[in-house]
């Protein structure tokens, strides 16, 4: 998820769980849960850079437990908890907690993350959700607006009240996240299921996926590989919903020629496609021989905020390397300048 959202969730969930906890551990809790959003700087490293460390280990579950017990140090080398300063116990799994929520809501998205790192290099994603969600962000900014406003009129009327503020809008607020949770994972599977029950030209798909929308959960962006080309296409679930297998839009794969077997095994393409997902490779001829470019098969048309790689390789006629190399997608919106 965006920084913005991974701070208003731990904030959110401070307020549902430890409503009196102090400004000193409401700090805590909220940098726990979103200074893994800083593995973005990466991509004003390299390109390289950039597909080597964003989402790999920075939303891990290992992370999040080292992120909870060094935010938890100054509680356990406080003297004595008071009202105000909660046990190290306490402190330990607010913060722990609030650093989970981290990991556990950035795999719900379509952008890989290494969950097990350093464990394993996998990654996953669930694809229910889009990079920014705006109805999740909804939600949370009116759970933490209404209770200000309704303690406003209750004070105007003389009713004070002395319970810690949000103690009811942050967990209805959770409640409502999780239902929408769910509406996104029964309607993803929808779409995954709309697209394997059809043939393509006569092929069926090999590898797919169903990308979410960041405006409704009941379009989705249909991507599958079949044994000739990639196909992206828009899938309709819900009631009424009408899918067009014909209206995918196919980019066939190119013919092997040897400058692409050699390709294939170069540092650059290694290491790109090892995190690609559907990649997609391009033959061009050059002056010097060929230019191959393997990409991601599509950009994913809701996350326009995420930078994008591609692997160039170039080689002579006969296919030996002349060049090879990470660089950004010039088609990547945010591409930083060099």
């Amino acid at each position: 998820m965006d920084p913005f959202t991974h701070a208003l969730t731990s904030y959110t969930l401070k307020r549902a769980t430890f409503p009196r906890a102090n400004r000193r551990l409401t700090i805590a809790m909220v940098l726990a849960g979103s200074i893994g959003s800083l593995d973005s700087i990466t991509a004003h490293i390299s390109p390289s850079a950039y597909l080597a460390y964003y989402r790999n280990g920075s939303s891990s579950l290992f992370l999040a437990l080292l992120i909870a017990v060094a935010f938890s140090v100054p509680f356990f080398l406080q003297k004595s908890p008071t009202q105000e300063t909660p046990s190290p116990a306490i402190a330990f799994v607010a913060i722990l907690l609030s650093a989970l929520l981290h990991p556990l809501t950035d795999v719900t998205q379509a952008e890989a993350t290494a969950l097990l790192w350093p464990f394993s290099p996998k990654r996953f994603q669930l694809d229910w959700l889009p990079h920014a969600d705006l109805w999740i962000f909804a939600i949370l900014v009116v759970s933490l607006l209404l209770p200000k406003l309704f303690r406003l009129v209750s004070d105007e009327i003389g009713a004070k009240s002395k319970s810690p503020q949000g103690q009811l809008g942050s967990p209805i607020a959770f409640v409502a996240i999780a239902l929408y949770f769910a509406l996104r994972a029964v309607m993803h599977g929808n779409a995954i299921a709309a697209i394997e029950s059809r043939t393509y030209r006569g092929e069926s798909p090999q590898k797919l996926a169903a990308l979410p929308n960041a405006n409704s959960p009941f379009t989705w962006q249909g991507v599958f590989e079949t044994q000739t080309a990639l196909h992206d296409v828009s899938v309709k679930v819900g009631p009424s919903a009408d899918y067009d297998p014909e209206s995918a839009s196919n980019s066939y794969k190119p013919e092997p020629i040897p400058a692409l077997a050699a390709a294939s095994q170069t540092v650059a393409a290694k290491r790109f496609l090892a995190t690609a997902r559907f990649p997609k490779a391009s033959v061009e001829q050059i002056p010097e021989g060929f230019q191959i470019t393997i990409r991601d098969f599509p950009p994913n048309r809701e996350s326009r905020a995420a930078l994008r790689v591609e692997a160039v390789i170039e080689t002579d006629p006969a296919g030996k390397i002349l060049s090879n190399e990470i660089v950004w997608d010039p088609t990547s919106q945010g591409k930083p300048e060099r």
